[in-house]
């Protein structure tokens, strides 16, 4: 873990950087770089309340990935992930974690017959070592913690019937410099790459053993949240579908209040192995 770093990605919420506190609190005990970008009217409180803060340029970042549009607006957490990977660099580290700016908790999920159980994670330092050793036995550009939202449903949620890696990643990021990848799109950049990516044959995955929690999707002001509220959830989820136009769609989400939300067709989202006896 000498070799490893957390970067929590946060902008305009210099007195409102749950994550830093909620890793303390939960046994994470190694180094935190506090990543900001240079067009944040807020970096003097940033280095105020830290001891380790990185900006990076925005505008630099900008011109090394797509984007997927024209509109000239950098508010989004894609500039700071892109980042990252030479942050890493220069400061040393080949190993880290991207973490977003809003996490309460982090629990293991344990299933038994009747229900779903989280269990709070009392030493981080033990799951993200056993996280990375994972990854570093294996050829995956990335793996994720799952989040909250992935165990609605209860014993009857996929997760809990089926507790294996999933081909998708959010939120949280296990990376490598020596397995950089590149996020795409402005606004829902998690989900565009590990669709558009992950169809050219990155793999990608979530570890549905551990979780994390963060605050309710635009109920923290700041970072993404203004962002998603001036846009809509119709406009984040088409980013999905330009970048992946052969899998992905948009229809209606929820019970009784319904949204648009990305839909992944997985069978023809990812390359699949073929069975030996098929060969010519």
């Amino acid at each position: 873990m000498d070799n490893f770093v957390a970067f929590i990605l946060t902008h305009g919420r210099p007195n409102n950087v749950i994550t830093y506190k909620s890793l303390r609190k939960h046994g994470y005990t190694g180094k935190v770089i506090v990543v900001i970008d240079d067009e944040d009217a807020t970096a003097d409180q940033y280095y105020e309340n830290f001891d380790d803060v990185e900006v990076f340029s925005k505008e630099a970042i900008a011109k090394t990935f797509d984007e997927g549009d024209n509109f000239k607006d950098r508010r989004s957490i894609v500039y700071a992930r892109n980042a990252c990977f030479d942050i890493a660099k220069k400061r040393g580290y080949k190993y880290f974690i991207q973490l977003d700016d809003d996490y309460t908790g982090y629990h293991y999920r344990v299933y038994n017959e009747r229900k779903q159980k989280p269990i709070r994670i009392k030493n981080l330092d033990n799951v993200f070592g056993a996280l990375l050793d994972f990854y570093k036995k294996t050829n995956f550009a990335t793996i994720a913690m799952a989040q909250g939202g992935d165990f609605i449903g209860g014993k009857n949620n996929k997760m809990a019937k089926r507790p294996t890696i999933y081909r998708k990643a959010m939120n949280s990021f296990i990376c490598s410099i020596d397995r950089a990848f590149t996020f795409q799109g402005r606004i829902n950049e998690d989900v565009n790459t590990y669709t558009s990516e992950a169809s050219k044959g990155l793999l990608i995955g979530t570890i549905p053993l551990t979780a994390l929690i963060q605050k309710t999707t635009q109920s923290n002001r700041g970072g993404m949240t203004d962002i998603y509220l001036d846009n809509g959830t119709y406009v984040k989820s088409f980013y999905t579908v330009m970048f992946s136009p052969s899998s992905c769609k948009v229809k209606p989400m929820g019970d009784t209040r319904m949204r648009l939300h990305h839909a992944i067709d997985w069978e023809r989202a990812v390359p699949k192995i073929i069975r030996e006896s098929l060969k010519l």
